[in-house]
């Protein structure tokens, strides 16, 4: 999953956020069109739609994980750099 760009993170977040929150959002109008007072209808398309929009959605929640974990990654490598420039390593020093 190393060939995910580090500029779709952001589009891809969004997606996956607005997918499963037009899922539960489905979920629960289908509800509320069998008679689900809107409230208990919300609250059952949350417990439904949560894990199921993990199922329907893991190609774009794989893209996201490996997204953030190569964001992660930047930021330990960018972190450690700094910390040993702090200390005078020289391996830390770029120069």
């Amino acid at each position: 999953m190393s060939d995910v760009k580090a500029g779709h993170l952001p589009r891809d977040l969004t997606l996956y956020l607005l997918a499963r929150f037009v899922l539960v959002g489905v979920i629960a109008w289908a509800l509320t069109l069998a008679g689900v007072p809107l409230l208990v209808a919300l609250v059952i398309g949350l417990v439904v739609g949560l894990p199921l929009g993990l199922l329907l959605f893991r190609p774009l929640n794989a893209r996201v994980t490996a997204g953030l974990a190569k964001r992660n990654e930047k930021r330990a490598r960018a972190r450690a750099e700094l910390r040993a420039q702090l200390r005078g390593d020289a391996a830390g020093q770029s120069e």
